[in-house]
């Protein structure tokens, strides 16, 4: 069953910002500097050309208004320069704090327990670390300098206006119940929207790259419309929200506009009256009018900005929303006493009332090599999920040397046992570093993990050895390789148990069995528990579970098992009269 991964609240993102804004102090304080300069410098211009309208309506000379026409320049020049140092710093603060989001997420996600990360699926998870970053991105870099600029200029050009002249300077707050009114109406309308959005955008990354991840499926079983159908109601979804939002938007200009027009006629009205009553000059109502004129621009930027930035908001929240999902600390203290494993009644559903495991009981001692077979459905890899502790059980107890497994802190249950599954990953980088993951190792030690696993012949083969790039927008990997350098690993990491989920599905059955004789030679003492499709590989274990149904219906050597005449010699018979057909 997928779960919804959970949104930060508000007061997470202030805090976070804040926390952020802390540890960059001196930054913040050059950019709010910078900007508070720049909009200083801005209303110098207004001031002066309202004083040249005195000086001209009073008399003055041609040098007079080449001083300060030169002055003028000069100070647009440097309003200029300020402005434009102010929106760098402020575009490198925002890129700090987007790279502290990022990391912060991925830093996370890796400690999350995998059925966590599983059950909130692919697609929301690499939403919030794309889409939503790239929203955020947009927010911090673009949205959040225009803003400040925009605000401190209001706010810096208001007290210059009345300082010019507090009776005209009165005309502008007949903006003010217009905007409280649009901006109250909008921003709880459009705010759920814009969450609503970006979850839906999730949805449909999802869908996709499930799409994508088993296009051979989809193409054996003819699901291609059935996708395509599922991709376009996602796709429907998310179109609709974005209508909405755009619709909003419509309404909310419509406001913004009656609030700009607004002040300028109610200036000019009062200015007039002023100036009949002899309580204002025509400087002074001009250099009120160009104020107020110039209010507009950044006053309209900001609340256009503001949509980017409700936009950024929404992802920050589902970014750090992330951050909300405590990792299990494990019990520190537990210490298992050997390795035997022991599972009592184990029962698991991944949705509720569909239970897969049907009271499981099962004993595994240290060294042993147990093969689980069965029908596609039985419940095989489910079990392996449980002995690994990945999964807990939703009843019952799966304990590893008497400490339950999922008790354990993650980084301790991995030196514990490990699971290998038929689905595996090269990381864009060398072949050394995908092969140092679970630890650092010399290169005797990965040269001696390759051979164990017959892969030193095709890596010695590569340009740069070990220091090959491979993965993506690097040396093409085989899948077999890829299987290949996934069990490579497992050498590297060296648990004491091991659980492999069809872990040599994809190699052929020449390579399948000399990776089996080399893992037999090296893994000599440790236990492993290897989930099978093909029977070939149970006949050399020490016992084989036969599951059917979320049961262990047989428990027992391939020669008791085949003596039994049970579920497991059926399950023999019938793959060996395939290969008999299939020779005649």
């Amino acid at each position: 069953m997928r779960t919804t991964l959970p949104l930060a609240d508000k007061r997470a993102v202030r805090t976070w910002i804040w926390s952020v804004a802390s540890k960059n102090k001196r930054a913040f304080a050059g950019m709010m500097s910078l900007f508070g300069a720049a909009t200083l410098v801005g209303l110098v211009g207004p001031q002066l050309l309202g004083d040249l309208v005195d000086s001209v309506s009073e008399g003055t000379t041609t040098a007079h208004i080449d001083v300060v026409a030169l002055i003028f320049v000069g100070v647009l020049i440097l309003h200029a320069v300020l402005r434009r140092q102010a929106q760098f710093r402020a575009a490198v603060f925002g890129e700090r704090l987007l790279a502290e989001a990022r990391e912060g997420m991925v830093e996370h996600v890796v400690k999350l327990p995998l059925s966590t990360v599983e059950s909130a699926g692919t697609g929301d998870l690499l939403s919030r670390a794309t889409s939503d970053v790239d929203k955020l991105d947009e927010g911090l870099r673009q949205a959040a300098p225009e803003i400040t600029i925009a605000t401190v200029t209001v706010a810096l050009t208001a007290v210059a206006m009345f300082i010019t002249s507090p009776v005209v300077a009165l005309g502008m707050l007949v903006a003010v119940p217009v905007l409280v009114v649009a901006t109250r109406w909008y921003r709880p309308r459009v705010l759920p929207k814009y969450e609503e959005a970006l979850a839906n955008w999730a949805e449909l990354h999802s869908s996709t790259h499930e799409t994508a991840d088993g296009g051979r499926t989809v193409e054996a079983l003819r699901l291609r419309d059935r996708r395509m159908a599922i991709n376009d109601r996602n796709l429907d979804k998310a179109a609709g929200v974005e209508w909405y939002c755009s619709r909003l938007w419509a309404w909310f200009l419509g406001g913004l506009d009656v609030a700009f027009i607004l002040p300028l006629t109610a200036i000019l009205l009062v200015g007039g009256l002023a100036y009949a009553e002899g309580l204002a000059g025509i400087g002074a109502i001009t250099a009120v009018v160009l104020y107020a004129r110039a209010m507009v621009e950044p006053l309209n930027g900001a609340l256009t900005w503001m949509d980017e930035l409700q936009v950024g908001n929404a992802a920050l929240r589902r970014i750090l929303g992330v951050q909300e999902i405590k990792p299990d600390p494990g019990d520190e203290s537990a210490k298992p006493d050997g390795t035997a494993i022991a599972v009592r009644g184990a029962k698991f559903a991944y949705s509720t009332g569909r239970e897969v495991l049907h009271g499981i009981d099962l004993d595994i001692v240290e060294g042993e090599r147990l093969v689980i077979v069965g029908p596609s459905g039985a419940g095989k890899s489910t079990l392996g999920r449980l002995l690994a502790g990945i999964n807990a059980p939703g009843s019952g107890s799966v304990t590893i040397g008497g400490v339950e497994v999922t008790s354990l802190p993650l980084i301790k249950r991995r030196n514990e046992i490990v699971l290998v599954t038929q689905e595996q990953h090269v990381f864009a980088g060398t072949l050394r570093e995908n092969l140092t993951l679970p630890r650092a190792a010399s290169d005797d030690e990965l040269w001696h993990a390759l051979r164990t696993v017959d892969a030193a012949g095709w890596a010695k083969s590569l340009p740069d050895g070990l220091d090959t790039v491979v993965g993506s927008g690097g040396e093409a990997i085989a899948p077999a390789m890829v299987q290949q350098i996934a069990l490579a690993r497992l050498v590297v990491a060296d648990p004491h148990t091991l659980v492999l989920d069809e872990a040599t599905s994809l190699l052929d059955s020449s390579a399948s069995g000399k990776l089996e004789s080399s893992l037999n030679a090296v893994l000599s003492g440790r236990t492993v528990v290897a989930i099978a499709h093909r029977l070939s590989t149970a006949r050399n274990a020490d016992r084989i579970a036969v599951m059917d149904g979320g049961r262990i219906v047989e428990l027992g050597s391939h020669d008791e098992l085949m003596a039994a005449q049970g579920s497991y010699a059926a399950l023999v018979g019938s793959i060996s009269g395939e290969k008999r057909g299939a020779m005649r």
